[in-house]
């Protein structure tokens, strides 16, 4: 074992921007026209409590220059548009190029497909904003598409957005059944694409068609799909439904590692006199010297340090 002299640990600040590499939250939100009331002042009102990096803007009903005028005045410095069907549609990817450089790759009315490269980080990987058409026949072309794409790649990848079709009979309340035909399409395009759900806290159905009980349809349709590869990255990553306000969607956050799970009880900081006792080395062996996950190597060494 090495003289406590000879150990160089590098202070929690250190620690905690290596962290922050780590820590992005992504938001999708199906806002059902982009040019409705208090629109803009939603999305400030996001990113002050949930500090995106990444922002998916769904069925916003405009595109060209007027979403260019819309986007230009939100916080974010990075955009890339599809254009509406008519009045239909829409779907903007923003991003936050101080934090992600995202890289544009190719589009459809119902698709953008980019990569992500967090800032100071050699990691990137695959994220697919999606609006899925209403129209089931359209669908089928989206499906066609990521099913193409998986062949093409071995890269960590994430799709998200609006996908317009309930997975399974859980995922719907009220109305018709789940179509059983159409969802196994939708299954067989996540199969192909090797893609796993997140789950989510928070209510359940994330679209209401806000009728009274009698007449009342809900549908998860919002959702995270990530494969194997990016999991691994980052296994601590959660989805939470959140509140719905202005839209009949709610908006669902993606983090890729909580705050309440790194955060400690105190304020910490690495006192540099440490080295000198010789117990020092032993509790940071303690704490990084087997595999554990970086939050909790991190949360024992504060602990043990500061005893």
């Amino acid at each position: 074992m090495k003289k406590a002299e000879e150990w160089v640990i590098p202070p929690f600040e250190e620690f905690c921007c290596f962290v922050s590499l780590l820590v992005m939250n992504i938001i999708v939100w199906n806002c059902r026209g982009a040019l409705k009331p208090n629109f803009q002042d939603y999305v400030h009102d996001f990113v002050r409590q949930h500090d995106p990096a990444i922002f998916v803007v769904t069925e916003t009903h405009i595109g060209g220059d007027r979403a260019r005028a819309i986007t230009n005045r939100l916080p974010f410095d990075g955009a890339i548009h599809t254009e509406t069907i008519g009045r239909a549609g829409g779907l903007w990817l923003l991003w936050n190029s101080e934090r992600v450089e995202v890289s544009f790759l190719a589009s459809s009315e119902q698709e953008i497909h980019s990569t992500v490269k967090v800032r100071s980080s050699n990691f990137s990987w695959l994220f697919f904003a999606v609006y899925a058409s209403p129209r089931n026949a359209e669908r089928c072309i989206l499906w066609n598409n990521l099913s193409n794409v998986a062949d093409l790649h071995k890269m960590p990848w994430v799709i998200a957005g609006d996908f317009n079709e309930p997975l399974i009979g859980a995922d719907k309340f009220g109305g018709r059944m789940v179509s059983i035909n159409r969802a196994l399409l939708f299954k067989d395009c996540l199969d192909k694409c090797n893609m796993v759900d997140l789950g989510f806290s928070g209510p359940r159905f994330t679209w209401t068609n806000g009728r009274e009980v009698q007449d009342l349809i809900q549908e998860r349709i919002d959702r995270f799909f990530v494969n194997s590869d990016w999991y691994l990255n980052f296994p601590e990553a959660r989805v939470t439904h959140l509140t719905r306000c202005h839209s009949d969607h709610c908006p669902v956050l993606l983090e890729t590692m909580p705050h309440n799970r790194v955060q400690l009880d105190r304020p910490f900081k690495f006192q540099r006199y440490w080295l000198s006792d010789l117990s020092f080395p032993q509790i940071v062996v303690q704490a990084w010297g087997q595999p554990t996950r970086l939050h909790e190597a991190i949360k024992k060494f504060a602990v043990n340090a500061s005893d």
